[in-house]
């Protein structure tokens, strides 16, 4: 009887296969475990098909022989054999090997290769799954202990991955060299004042403020915060940006906002004193931006000798500000009460849209302030891309700043016919443009003014000689007659959108034999071009490279294009290995459009294809700039790494888009006029992130001495974007950079909604504040006369087409009294 029991029993709960694994068979396989096969395969079967494709167009074939192998496995899950636990170990394995091989140890990028295999791994090896893929397991079972290895070394590769930070450049300035506070030589720099767009008509963007230091700027706390009121409206674009820098001036802080009323505040409550709403024309289709990136000041007391100049003019506007608006107006008002100066033109303003065509008004647009010398204010102003091959003409104007009068013009189109524009003429149309700050030094006679692109931007073709001669080109004008006295082109036959962004920082370097006058030229490309700014001769060495060559029928590309020695251009190009993804099916997908788009490095021309574009649109710097202390000779920077993707479409293709007007940054361009439209985007994954791996911003210092880089660290968290957790990926930036004569940095236009602090010697992050929408905006600082407090200060508006939150706050940080500790 009791071997009938056990031979019973024997039959009931196990069946001896070929194999010699023992498999249940009266027990039910769980769901849990159905499903893990089941999933298993189909995730094993999705990634041989992408595989297979990838292998096909020259790429990595690891995905196609992952896929079969997770495909078995899958299978031998469902069929209950304990073969699989032993397969996936093995598979495991070599994805450990395939991702240290392709990556070393970068974390971001280990990670994201290992996670859903881990992750399946320990799943695979919990007892009430493992112990229903074939015979329960004992202490003997190798299957299980491989698949363990496996785990402890993934677990041990990330975490030693974690140590590691191949983008990080360590390194400090000598403490020696941080001891300098106050810029000698400069008259007129004040800590209590922030008179210009970038902090003083050397647009450097740094302040004698020493009050706040490494020491104690953890102890800042948030001051005060004031709300415009203005927010977006219907008709606005999809560019709604809140970029204004702003000017701190006696006691009042001056700021405008995206529709261009200018306010001022006190500067040491907030409160608001006055306001001026200029009524911008609201019939108008405005194609591309809805911003004012600030105001400029003049002060006739700040000029000997002006006085009788100023004689006729009403007392109350012997100090200006000038406000240019998205209707393309320029208006001086007076500080004191915010109302138009009515001997400024006609009633206080000018019409900039005169000589630009009929078409000028929502597709020209003043966005950055003017400049203004002791006689002159100079005007440039934005086209909207994309749009039409004829368009409003870039031309530079220079008016008398008292009368409003037309002093001279400089057309791109026609550069020695500098003399004021006849009544009824019009300017060059569709020339390059200077939609960003310029710089002027008065004792040289000279402004700089930063170029584009004549559009659109990846069609060429139509070009003249004097618009390629101008294109992307840091041109020296002569403040007296608007002549060009030199230029250096940064890029040649542009069809990269590489127009220069930024505001030129003039610098006095130190050389061996004394001070060298030198402009210093940030690009999108990731080049800083130094040069002699008497001249425009590189101080800095540059050289042409080859690039890659092949334009589309009927354009060109030029052979060779300039490089800066002293550049944060990406050091290689792209690579299959450096796409990214959460998981390795986007992962995948990215990499198959790599392969899929035109790449040959930077420089790869637009095609039909599609090209991909590394540094991208965003440029590796922007509007932004750089900051610079003229003491220490330290440059602060914020580099961006982002690819674009820029695909050419023949017009024949898509006639509905023929009525289109405006253009832009991103999408479907219609480039009326030419053969071919462009799509423009980010190269993004199909879940919203990036293909190519982070970091994708940084901070810098470069010592301006030696032209080298001392450290560069990634900047900012994935905290305000998918998925909502602060990964310090280091993110893009689009906001300015501020440097103190205390040592300390400030920057706020990461994606993540913080203004941080920095130790200017190190790079290390000192403190942050929250903001409450995007800060893609340039900080000030100002010493108050009051209080003598110094105050940290920036919008917080956001930008519509960087993705950040919208906002009006205008917000100031001040230093913790003791007594409040």
């Amino acid at each position: 009887m009791r071997s009938r029991l056990l031979c019973c029993r024997h039959f009931a709960v196990n069946r001896v296969k070929g194999d010699g694994q023992m498999l249940t068979t009266n027990t039910p396989q769980p769901l849990r475990v159905r499903l893990t096969g089941a999933l298993a395969a189909l995730a094993g079967a999705a990634l041989a098909l992408g595989g297979a494709y990838l292998a096909l167009l020259g790429g990595s074939w690891y995905y196609l022989l992952a896929g079969l192998g997770l495909l078995v496995v899958g299978g031998l899950i469902l069929a209950r054999r304990r073969l699989a636990i032993w397969l996936y170990a093995v598979l495991l394995l070599a994805t450990l090997a395939w991702t240290v091989n392709e990556v070393r140890f970068d974390w971001w990028q280990l990670s994201t290769r290992i996670d859903l295999w881990w992750g399946l791994g320990l799943w695979l090896l919990l007892p009430f799954v493992n112990r229903h893929i074939g015979a329960p397991p004992s202490w003997r079972d190798g299957a299980s202990a491989l698949l363990g290895i496996g785990l402890l070394l993934g677990a041990l590769m990330a975490g030693y991955s974690l140590t590691r930070d191949y983008s990080r450049i360590a390194g400090e300035f000598a403490e020696e060299r941080m001891s300098g506070t106050r810029p000698a030589g400069q008259a007129g720099r004040s800590a209590s004042e922030w008179p210009a767009y970038g902090g003083s008509d050397r647009g450097d963007r740094y302040s004698a403020a020493d009050l706040i230091t490494p020491g104690n700027v953890g102890r800042l706390k948030k001051a005060w915060e004031y709300h415009t009121g203005d927010g977006p409206r219907e008709g606005d674009p999809g560019e709604f940006t809140n970029q204004v820098t702003p000017l701190k001036i006696g006691d009042s802080l001056f700021i405008c906002t995206p529709h261009s009323i200018a306010i001022a505040l006190d500067a040491g409550t907030g409160k608001e004193l006055w306001r001026f709403d200029p009524n911008i024309n609201r019939e108008a289709k405005y194609y591309q931006h809805m911003t004012c990136r600030g105001l400029a000041y003049h002060d006739a007391a700040a000029y000997p000798g002006t006085g009788e100049a100023v004689a006729g003019a009403p007392a109350r506007c012997t100090r200006r500000l000038f406000l240019p608006t998205n209707d393309g107006t320029l208006f001086a008002l007076d500080p004191g009460d915010g109302r138009p100066c009515e001997d400024f033109g006609t009633g206080g303003m000018i019409d900039l849209k005169v000589g630009l065509g009929k078409d000028a008004l929502g597709v020209y647009l003043p966005t950055s302030p003017p400049v203004v010398t002791e006689k002159l204010v100079i005007v440039g102003g934005s086209v909207t891309d994309n749009g039409s091959v004829d368009s409003p003409g870039g031309v530079i104007r220079a008016y008398d700043v008292r009368s409003g009068n037309l002093v001279w013009n400089w057309d791109p189109g026609n550069p020695e016919a500098t003399e004021p524009l006849a009544a009824g003429g019009t300017y060059v149309r569709s020339t390059p443009n200077s939609w960003t700050i310029a710089t002027a030094d008065e004792q040289l006679g000279l402004v700089f003014i930063p170029t584009g692109n004549q559009t659109p931007d990846q069609w060429g073709a139509q070009r003249s000689p004097e618009a390629e001669r101008f294109t992307a080109a840091l041109v020296a004008l002569d403040l007296a007659s608007g002549r060009v006295r030199w230029e250096f082109q940064a890029v040649h036959h542009d069809l990269w959108d590489r127009d220069l962004p930024s505001q030129p920082t003039l610098v006095d370097l130190d050389g061996p034999q004394g001070k060298v006058p030198a402009i210093i030229q940030p690009t999108k490309g990731g080049d800083l071009f130094v040069l002699d700014r008497r001249t425009g001769q590189p101080i800095v060495p540059v050289h042409e490279r080859a690039v890659p060559q092949g334009a589309v029928e009927g354009d060109f590309t030029a052979p060779t294009q300039p490089a800066s020695a002293l550049s944060y251009a990406p050091k290689q190009p792209l690579r299959e290995r450096d796409m990214w993804g959460a998981t390795p099916f986007d992962q995948l997908i990215c990499r198959i459009q790599f392969h899929r788009l035109r790449y040959e490095g930077d420089f790869t021309p637009p095609s039909e294809q599609g090209s991909l574009i590394y540094p991208g649109n965003v440029g590796t710097f922007n509007w932004p700039s750089v900051a610079v202390d003229p003491v220490r000779q330290i440059l602060f920077g914020a580099p961006n790494y982002l690819a674009f993707v820029s695909r050419l479409v023949k017009r024949s293709e898509i006639e509905a888009e023929e009525g289109r007007r405006g253009g832009g940054e991103l999408g479907l361009q219609p480039n009326l006029g030419a053969p071919y439209m462009v799509h423009l985007g980010p190269f993004m994954s199909p879940v919203g992130l990036p293909c190519q791996s982070p970091p994708w911003g940084y901070v810098t210092a470069v010592d301006l001495r030696s032209m080298k880089p001392v450290w560069m660290h990634k900047n900012g968290t994935s905290r305000d974007n998918a998925p909502y957790i602060p990964f310090p990926l280091g993110v893009p930036t689009l906001g300015g950079p501020l440097v103190t004569a205390g040592g300390v940095a400030f920057l706020s236009g990461t994606l993540d909604y913080y203004l941080r602090a920095y130790d200017v010697r190190n790079g290390e992050e000192l403190w942050k504040g929250r903001l409450p929408a995007g800060g893609q905006a340039t900080p000030i600082t100002y010493v108050s006369e009051k209080s003598g407090k110094q105050f940290v200060v920036v919008m917080a508006g956001g930008h519509g087409s960087f993705g950040t939150r919208i906002g009006d706050s205008l917000v100031a940080w001040t230093l913790e009294d003791e007594a409040e500790r």
